[in-house]
């Protein structure tokens, strides 16, 4: 690995891990209003379209399965997801929304909404998508130069 290369990954890493808090920050700014936090709209979204087990939430999100295990218990608890039967694995349970849970997503819309616009209006809509697919790029190359 030569010096250039280094302090390529070095600044895509830190970069990132900047980008990260952003968007965190973002997140719990957006989610309070709906009684959420940023970890909790993650575990919920990520289950929105489908159920899935704690492993695949995780899985899905790349953080461990024991954080996503403490959230969607706290979110059975408070009504917001349930654990429902998985045909193809009696122990791993699927969780899923509850009405109540996807009331509480649908409340996070309008502010998402705004800041979706401020963020198109700082930056322009195609270097937008342009960065997202850069940021997709990135993570397909380093699952591939550091498989799992």
């Amino acid at each position: 690995m030569t010096r250039r290369e280094q302090d390529l990954l070095s600044a895509a890493a830190i970069t990132a891990f900047r980008l990260n808090g952003q968007f965190l920050a973002l997140a719990e700014e957006l989610a309070r209003p709906a009684g959420l936090t940023a970890a909790w709209w993650q575990v919920l979204g990520a289950v929105l379209g489908e159920p899935l087990t704690v492993a695949g939430i995780a899985r899905e999100m790349g953080i461990t399965r024991q954080s996503v295990q403490r959230i969607a218990d706290i979110l059975a608890e408070r009504g917001l997801a349930e654990y429902l039967p998985n045909p193809a694995h009696r122990r791993a349970k699927l969780l899923a929304p509850t009405g109540a849970g996807r009331a509480a997503i649908a409340r996070i819309g309008p502010g998402h909404a705004v800041a979706a616009a401020q963020l198109v209006k700082a930056l322009g809509e195609p270097e937008l998508a342009d960065a997202v697919a850069a940021l997709k790029s990135l993570s397909a190359a380093l699952d591939d130069a550091f498989p799992a």
